[in-house]
């Protein structure tokens, strides 16, 4: 499945997320550590400079190519500091039956709406299900649905969800939406006897917040009684994590070696990073979100303020 990151802080180069790191997102598409499959369908970015011109609005980056010989995207990254980032690697299925296009690249951001989203999983037996969402997708949003993935379903829910989706949400009414569009797909499922491991993990960010989700719905219940044909991913791929700070950056280990970190501690944290697997070697410093949890973070007075609300 996909990998994606989330950051919120101190303006940071988009190299150090994507490129430098020991398991930078680039890095990840190809030789993820927590994952058995690799990332070969996409690329997309999401990423707010408030020093650039329209600084409500990101920079919008997306490709169905390969990231690590994306040459715009190397050069961009070197260039361009921002303070929130949303980006995303999209892994698929081997078959020749999936669609790969930049249509389906994440992260997902209907026009007018501040919210993007990126979604790392797969809902079971979509295709059935999308007549039932229709209802609950508000009419301005169903012709923006041009892709074929359940994930910007998953998207218009959640802002169809939303008081006033061309606003910035409170921090209130994002989690509302989001506890909202799962209610509507348990419900779905529900009414379809669908009962089989699907897995929601979340990457949202409007430039000014972020939230990240993990969840999966039916854990352990697979297509086949084998065991031995139960797919790795299904085992690995839930991984989610997060880790606060200041600093983040190549420091000094203390043994005359180098190595990329977040510094300065939870105490003094002018930055947070959520990714789906550590993007540093030292992983000491980063903690798991909670499994059937929204982890949510925005910055008041310079320093990011983290809330945890679990799930049904």
């Amino acid at each position: 499945m996909c990998r994606a990151l989330l950051y919120l802080g101190q303006p940071v180069l988009l190299d150090h997320l994507l490129y430098q790191p020991d398991s930078a997102l680039v890095r990840q598409s190809y030789m993820p550590k927590m994952l058995h499959l690799l990332n070969l369908a996409g690329f997309g970015l999401r990423a707010w400079d408030p020093g650039s011109h329209s600084p409500a609005s990101p920079f919008m980056y997306g490709s169905p190519s390969l990231p690590v010989f994306d040459r715009n995207l190397k050069n961009m990254a070197e260039k361009v500091r921002a303070s929130c980032v949303l980006g995303h690697v999209r892994g698929v299925a081997y078959s020749t039956t999936v669609d790969i296009s930049l249509q389906n690249v994440h992260p997902f951001q209907f026009p007018g709406v501040p919210l993007a989203l990126a979604h790392n999983g797969d809902l079971a037996r979509m295709s059935e299900m999308k007549p039932l969402l229709v209802p609950f997708v508000h009419p301005h949003f169903l012709p923006e649905i041009r892709g074929t993935t359940d994930s910007e379903w998953i998207y218009a829910l959640i802002v169809s969800a939303l008081p006033d989706p061309r606003r910035h949400p409170t921090r209130e009414e994002l989690l509302a939406a989001i506890e909202r569009a799962m209610e509507i797909l348990r419900a779905v499922r529900a009414q379809l006897g669908i009962s089989l491991s699907s897995s929601v993990n979340l990457f949202i960010a409007d430039g000014s917040q972020l939230a990240a989700v993990r969840y999966c719905f039916d854990f352990g219940c697979y297509a086949t009684d084998d065991p031995a044909r139960v797919h790795e991913a299904n085992l690995s791929y839930l991984s989610l994590w997060y880790t606060l700070g200041r600093g983040y950056g190549m420091h000094d280990d203390g043994l005359g070696n180098k190595e990329w970190r977040m510094s300065g501690g939870t105490e003094n944290a002018d930055s947070i990073i959520v990714a789906s697997e550590p993007l540093t070697r030292d992983t000491s410093t980063w903690v798991e979100v909670p499994e059937y949890a929204i982890l949510h973070a925005e910055l008041t007075g310079g320093a990011p303020v983290v809330t945890v609300r679990y799930l049904d």
